[in-house]
């Protein structure tokens, strides 16, 4: 295939190859370089995507990009930096000051949640809900069942509640 048929395939789907590996690494630049690493993987591969399906190809792509560089790494617990430039920081006219400020909790109390999440949890849930990729999509890209993808969404989702819950009650308990 040629470099134009890369172009229209597969970069249409770099923003969302850039906030999965975001949210796997949990570090702005340390995104931009598994998803460097997996468009070089990417164009080399090119020729063996099957269907028209890029997007979870390429995600899939991102995945082991990002596995193959924590595995190389001795210490890699103690390199990963939280996400904090995600936050969002324009101000929505549309609400008073009062509901922006409980709306930027809310969002920072999400974010927050879905990073407390082990990554095999994390990832699905991203996938699904902020990728809006389908079951088959997801299943493709961590290369696990169907069965299991919604298992894992199952167990995300009732961690995610779980935490935010605990964030509620703790902002209740403030004075």
């Amino acid at each position: 295939m040629s470099p134009r048929g890369f172009d229209e395939k597969v970069l249409p789907h770099l923003d969302a190859a850039f906030n999965y590996a975001r949210w796997l690494t949990r570090n702005d630049g340390e995104a931009e370089d598994v998803v460097q690493d997996a468009c070089v993987r990417a164009m080399r591969f090119f020729p063996s995507l099957r269907d028209d399906d890029a997007r979870a190809w390429l995600l899939a792509i991102v995945r082991n990009a990002w596995y193959s560089r924590l595995s190389r790494r001795t210490s890699a617990a103690a390199d990963i930096v939280p996400l904090n430039s995600a936050v969002d920081v324009r101000a929505d006219e549309s609400l008073d000051p009062e509901a922006l400020m409980l709306q930027q909790h809310a969002v920072r109390d999400v974010r927050d949640a879905l990073a407390q999440l082990p990554v095999d949890f994390r990832e699905v849930i991203v996938l699904r809900e902020i990728e809006g990729c389908s079951y088959k999509e997801i299943a493709a890209v961590v290369k696990v069942p169907i069965g299991t993808v919604m298992s894992r969404l199952a167990r995300a989702r009732e961690r995610l509640l779980a935490a935010l819950k605990r964030s509620a009650l703790r902002m209740e308990e403030t004075p």
